[in-house]
């Protein structure tokens, strides 16, 4: 049997971009997000680490209930990677998923921000008591906006942690 992954703190995940001060400030200003810290990292250190041959700048942001991400701009841009148009024509990382409350209120307040959905109608109800609704932030990355009529039938393991 193999030991489960002992994690210490919720899951983080990495984001590459082009134009960190442009998706600090959706991610801020339209999702909601606070930023924890932002760093520079030189290119013998990003070296070091397998992620670039040149240095790189990193933000982190934080969700209300603890998850974060981490938008990484590399000093030298990588080569744009082909995307199409559907969700699922790409390989890879595809989407995050946050799950909230009020879906039909948080797409009315995302809307007069200008933000334009994919999903039409959004909100949009997928399966009995499962709502959701896809958009893009100005990368392209897709993000999605899921409600459950009952939160505690998706997720039992986080009975009484709703916050």
């Amino acid at each position: 049997m193999n030991a489960p992954l002992r994690m210490t703190v919720p899951m983080e995940v990495g984001i590459c971009c082009a134009d960190l001060d442009a998706l600090l400030a959706f991610y801020i200003d339209v999702i909601g997000l606070k930023l924890v810290n932002r760093v520079n990292v030189p290119a013998d250190k990003a070296q070091a680490t397998g992620l670039t041959r040149h240095g790189y700048d990193v933000a982190r942001l934080q969700t209300p209930y603890g998850e974060r991400i981490k938008l990484l701009q590399p000093a030298v841009a990588p080569e744009a990677a082909a995307r199409g148009a559907a969700i699922l024509d790409r390989q890879g990382a595809t989407y995050l998923t946050f799950i909230v409350r009020d879906l039909p209120g948080l797409v009315r307040d995302l809307e007069a921000k200008g933000v334009a959905f994919d999903s039409k109608p959004a909100p949009m109800e997928v399966r009995p008591g499962t709502w959701l609704a896809f958009f893009r932030d100005p990368e392209g990355n897709v993000l999605e906006l899921v409600e459950y009529d009952d939160p505690a039938s998706y997720r039992p393991d986080l009975a009484g942690a709703e916050q």
